[in-house]
Formats: C-alpha cells, structure tokens, sequence
C-alpha cells in the first residue's frame, strides 16, 4: 500500500511501448500542438492588432484563444515529452499542476462561452442599447468572472482530489484526469465523488440551458428580420459560437457520462484526446472561416490584402 505522503511521482498510461510508435505518437502530437498554437497565436494576434476587431465579440474571442492556449499546452508537451524520452513518469506536483491547470481553463472556457451567448443576444434582441449594455467596464468584469468561475473550480476540485490517499501510483490515462485519480485512492470517495458530479452537471446544464433558451430568443428575432442578408447576417454572427459550444459539452459528455469500466480501453483513450486536444485545434479554425472581420484582420496582418479597409459591418459599432 502507497500513501499519499510517500509518492512522489504517477505513472501515466504510455500509447505504445514500441519506440516506433511512440515516435510517431510524438509527431502527431507536436503537429497538433504547433497547429493549435499557431491557430490561436493568429486571433489573438489579429484582435489585438486591427482597431477595427476591438469590440466586445472579438474582445471575448481573444479570452477564448488564450484559455484554448492554456488548455493544450496544460496536456500536450508532457505527453510529447514522456514519448520522446520513453518514459511515463510525472512528478506529485507536476501531476497537482496539471489537473489544476486543466480544469481552470476548462471552466473558465465553458463560462466564458456563456457569457458570447449572452453577447449575441443583447447585439441581436437589443441593438440600440448595445453600446449601452455591452459597454468596456461590463465585459471586463464579465471576462473577469469568466476567469474567476474556472480558478474557483479549479482550487475546489484539485484540493478535494489531492487531499485523498492513494494505494497505487498508476494513472490509467496519458495525462493526470481526476476519475482515474480517484480509481486509485484509498479513501472511500462514493459521496466525494457524487457530490463533484453533481456539482459539475449542475453548472454546466445550468449554463448550457441558458445558451440554448438565449439562442431561442435569438432565433425568434433573426426569423422577424424582413431581409435574407440581414437573417444571413445573423445567423453568420451565431452559428461560430454555436458550432464551439456543442462541441465543448458533446466532447464532454463523451468522455464523463459512459459507463465506467475498471479497465482502461482504447475507446477511453480516443475520447481523452478528443475532449482535450481537439476543442482548442478546431476553435480557432471555426471562427477564422465563418467570420468575414477576422479573416480581414489576418491577410491585412499577415499582407495578404493590401487594403486597409474594412468593408464588413457587424450588429455593433
């Protein structure tokens, strides 16, 4: 029997024990990444540059990038890392960081999800009192409650985790994930471990039932604009946003509302690195490709176009 006190390390699950394969695990990884850098350095580089993206919508999008950042690069290197040097090894602490880290930028991602939702309504429901409502003060402090949300939740579940004894030391996973954590601890965690699920269903389907009753709203007032463009115009502003969140609570439900199983699968692998990795790659791409500004911001940046001007309005100044 291993107490707490006396780990000092995990062993995290490795893909392959063939150093072939963990090369390649290794590639694929590290082309992942470096896309999903890139992908989110050129947002928030685009934002941050062009004037004309300085605006409540893109203002939360840069936070959005900026958590995708932290949330691969959280996961992806160690991975990389232990391939590379064929070992599976993380430290206590790096094992504490990691799930810290994980689900504060996980939860301040799906908050800060919910506050964009909140953000197309007021733009598309309520035009004239935008400037008014969505005003710099309030999206600060909504981004900052975003940010707050995910660094409570993060304290909360890490400590409740870590503040448990464990009688083994190997993770059935490539990265330190709190249900395979609690697989191996000695403490009797039924109640500790219904209480996190509630808490977790509860915020979330909280939150994911405001989106869906915001978008409703959304909906009813786009199908009441008289134009086709104008309707097009609307749904072009939603259907990034939409398109992120499902992705973020189906990945989710995916990988935490199976059935569990004592043994680790390939199918539990798949669905890891699904819910980790794939969200912050895609992000980025989903929002460049359906959003006329963005894709403006970056060929002026990058001097693809030489025009300065931006010929594409918004429901907002």
């Amino acid at each position: 029997m291993v107490n707490q006190t006396s780990v000092s390390e995990f062993i995290l699950l490795g893909f392959s024990d063939i150093r072939e394969l963990q090369i390649l695990h290794f590639i694929i990884f590290l082309v992942l990444y470096l896309a999903s850098l890139m992908g989110n350095l050129l947002i928030i580089s685009a934002v941050a540059s062009d004037h004309h993206l300085h605006r409540p919508m893109y203002f939360f999008m840069l936070n959005l990038a900026i958590q995708d950042l932290g949330q691969v690069s959280v996961i992806v290197p160690k991975s990389m890392a232990n391939s590379l040097l064929n070992t599976r090894q993380i430290s206590y602490s790096g094992c504490v960081a990691q799930v810290f880290f994980l689900l504060f930028f996980v939860a301040s991602d799906f908050a800060l999800l919910t506050v964009m939702a909140h953000d197309r309504y007021v733009a598309i429901c309520n035009p004239l009192r935008y400037e008014t409502i969505m005003n710099k003060i309030a999206c600060m402090k909504m981004v900052a409650s975003a940010w707050i949300s995910g660094l409570v939740y993060g304290i909360v579940h890490t400590s409740s985790t870590f503040a448990n004894s464990f009688c083994s030391n190997v993770v059935d996973q490539f990265f330190c994930e709190i249900p395979q954590l609690l697989k191996i601890s000695c403490t009797d965690l039924y109640l500790v471990e219904v209480g996190v699920l509630v808490l977790s269903v509860s915020i979330v389907l909280s939150c994911f039932i405001f989106i869906i009753v915001t978008y409703v709203q959304i909906f009813t007032t786009v199908l009441r604009i008289p134009s086709v463009q104008g309707r097009q115009k609307a749904f072009s502003t939603c259907l990034p946003h939409l398109i992120v969140v499902s992705m973020f609570v189906f990945t989710g439900i995916f990988a935490y509302l199976r059935l569990p199983t004592n043994s680790q699968s390939d199918l539990d692998l798949a669905f890891a690195v699904i819910y980790s990795v794939v969200p912050p790659l895609m992000n980025p791409l989903i929002y460049s490709l359906r959003n006329k500004d963005i894709k403006v911001a970056l060929w002026k940046m990058l001097n693809l176009k030489g025009s300065s001007k931006n010929p594409f309005s918004e429901f907002h100044p």
